[in-house]
């Protein structure tokens, strides 16, 4: 189903709609890491497919459309519940600070495990992860910077997560609410 969008008629709106719901509710999961959430901004981009079905008129494929869509609207839906998480994270640091047992590592030294585990990565590995996630390039960039091809920067972050995954995986919690707070 590559075809542009023109007028859809319900069997094909239906259609559209079995094949790429389930997986676009998981893309937008991948986002907001809430499949209520996910399943609602998919429904909605659905819906405004159809209420715009006949003003429509793109060089893209269907498929390229619902993908976008729904990652906008997951990037929105984040944004605009930056201030909802902020209360959510604000009433689990009152727990961690009611016990503190349960809250034994400072910000700081979570940073510096986290750096600690940065730097053991391979050099070329630990190179690629931080041009991605400190320098904000994308993996083409990366690619081409290196003059590495995109899949070995691929496999390089992988092997990076996978590595950082391991070494923080008792701290993973503590780490996303202290990135949150930023």
């Amino acid at each position: 189903m590559s075809q542009t969008i023109a007028i859809l008629s319900e069997n094909e709106f239906e259609s559209l709609f079995k094949l790429y719901f389930k997986p676009l509710c998981g893309f937008s999961k991948g986002f907001v890491y809430d499949a209520d959430a996910a399943h609602e901004i998919v429904q909605n981009v659905f819906v405004n497919l159809w209420q715009k079905r006949d003003a429509l008129d793109l060089n893209q494929s269907i498929k390229s459309y619902l993908y976008t869509s729904v990652r906008n609207r997951s990037l929105n839906y984040l944004r605009d519940h930056k201030k909802f998480r902020s209360s959510i994270l604000d009433d689990e640091l009152s727990h961690y600070e009611a016990s503190p047992s349960a809250f034994s590592i400072e910000q700081d030294d979570l940073q510096a495990l986290i750096d600690q585990s940065i730097a053991s990565l391979p050099e070329k590995c630990r190179e690629v992860f931080e041009l991605s996630r400190f320098e904000g390039l994308k993996y083409q960039e990366i690619a081409d910077k290196l003059q590495i091809s995109i899949k070995t920067v691929e496999n390089q972050m992988g092997k990076a997560l996978k590595v950082l995954r391991e070494d923080l995986k008792d701290y993973v919690g503590l780490w996303i609410i202290f990135r949150l707070l930023e």
